[in-house]
């Protein structure tokens, strides 16, 4: 009984001294763990991560953000691919096809010479472009970094989020964007073909040779960045996009969604029938 006592008063002085040493440890060393503390103290917590990692001059970007509850029930109710191919894709493409193709038109010079550097035909590119945001019409209007913070702070993909945070202060550092450039769809996608700031900052390519990766305002740079992304996922050259064939596989990594994939291919076919 007594050395059970004993025990169980020496776990305790070890759980004590563990919770002092852990209020003691100096702030720079406290992880940004999802949902520690309020909104605030995270926040901070991960401001000071991202300085360790060697960010700067982006950081400021952070300050005064707030945590967005839309952003977060939106991230909870994502119904629309739940629909068949009938139902969501056909009518997309049809709605779609006529401006398609005259973007094919009006950049024949750019996408011939996009598809010579990446192998990707004009009419894949092109059919992207407009399932995403009708060929940048509604690349939404949320602050990136505001709907990172906050999906980044909640527990369901915050690893995930963390790192694309970050790489999102990287295109600020890089001189990419600015913040107040950087709005786009609730989860944080930006461009004209709404690439998470993690593929932003692997494949986007300053096509126009401005000096920028621009996927807002550059539709040489929206075009290419988004051949550059399929070439990335072993999209080859030459070969068609059918299902079961390897640029479908590519096409699989552009949207994990099956009937989004579907609709790609079936839009990139019918521009390419032409």
């Amino acid at each position: 009984m007594q050395k059970a006592m004993a025990r169980c008063v020496s776990r305790g002085v070890v759980v004590a001294g563990l919770v002092l040493a852990t209020t003691l440890l100096p702030a720079a060393a406290r992880a940004a763990t999802c949902q520690s503390g309020n909104f605030g103290d995270w926040l901070a917590a991960f401001k000071r991560e991202a300085a360790a990692k060697g960010l700067s001059r982006s950081l400021g970007a952070l300050d005064g953000l707030t945590y967005s509850s839309q952003v977060v029930a939106l991230d909870r109710r994502q119904g629309v691919f739940r629909k068949s191919f009938e139902e969501f894709g056909i009518p997309r493409v049809n709605q779609r096809l006529a401006k398609a193709r005259q973007k094919m038109q009006q950049h024949a010079a750019t996408l011939s010479r996009i598809e010579r550097q990446f192998g990707v035909p004009g009419s894949v590119v092109i059919a992207i472009w407009g399932l995403e945001t009708d060929f940048g019409v509604n690349m939404g209007k949320q602050p990136a970094l505001r709907a990172l913070a906050t999906l980044a702070y909640d527990c369901r993909r915050t690893a995930m989020f963390q790192a694309v945070l970050l790489d999102a202060l990287r295109i600020v550092e890089r001189g990419d964007l600015t913040p107040a450039q950087m709005r786009g769809a609730w989860a944080g996608e930006l461009g004209q073909t709404q690439f998470l700031p993690s593929s932003y900052m692997k494949f986007a390519i300053d096509f126009d040779g401005d000096g920028r990766r621009d996927l807002i305002r550059s539709v040489p740079d929206v075009l290419a960045s988004t051949a550059n992304y399929l070439r990335g996922y072993g999209w080859t050259r030459g070969q068609g996009w059918d299902e079961g064939s390897a640029n479908f596989e590519a096409l699989k990594q552009w949207n994990r969604s099956s009937v989004y994939q579907k609709t790609i291919a079936y839009f990139a076919k019918s521009l390419a029938a032409r």
